[in-house]
């Protein structure tokens, strides 16, 4: 199986997924949507709890594709890293760094800086539910008998669970993590 790719779903097919779910369908609808198992449509749900991720988007202060083209262009002309930069209305610094960091000049590509730089700026930390197992347990549990998402970490507040960690935000968006048929 390709990194990034569940179930053999592109990122398109996860999205659409997502935006169906969102839209109150079960599990099994979804699943005959895609041709594949409700269970495997849960497998991508159950570790965000239910909750859809947002859009990744970049920084409006990263580099883009295009400039690191141009960054890529001028190197190939043999310009100097101030030139450059210059061009593209950029630091000195940022474009030597974003140099340096890719290889340096001989091996400088524009494409695989741009994917190299999308991969690392993943936050690194995961969803809540999906780290601790017996939170999601609990607040899926809730869920299926029709608990509002305000009424549940409100009730985990109060519970005598010997864990400080079983809580959750208040503003958490939980959907229906488990349908019927």
């Amino acid at each position: 199986m390709r990194p990034g790719k569940r179930f053999g779903l592109s990122a398109n097919e996860k999205n659409e997924i997502w935006r169906r779910w969102k839209a109150g369908q079960t599990l099994h609808e979804i699943g005959r949507a895609f041709d594949k198992p409700h269970s495997s449509i849960r497998c991508l749900l159950l570790p965000r709890g239910g909750i859809p991720p947002k859009a990744r988007r970049r920084s409006r202060l990263a580099l883009t594709r295009g400039e690191r083209e141009d960054i890529s262009r001028g190197i190939a002309s043999g310009s100097s890293i101030r030139e450059i930069a210059r061009h593209l209305d950029r630091a000195a610094s940022t474009v030597g760094r974003e140099v340096t960091r890719h290889g340096g000049r001989p091996t400088y590509r524009a494409h695989e800086a741009d994917d190299h730089a999308w991969e690392s700026a993943l936050r690194p930390n995961k969803c809540l539910l999906a780290l601790h197992p017996k939170l999601r347990e609990v607040v899926t549990s809730k869920l299926i008998l029709d608990w509002s998402p305000k009424q549940i970490p409100g009730w985990l507040k109060t519970a005598s669970l010997a864990d400080g960690s079983m809580r959750v935000s208040s503003r958490a968006h939980f959907g229906p993590l488990s349908s019927p048929t």
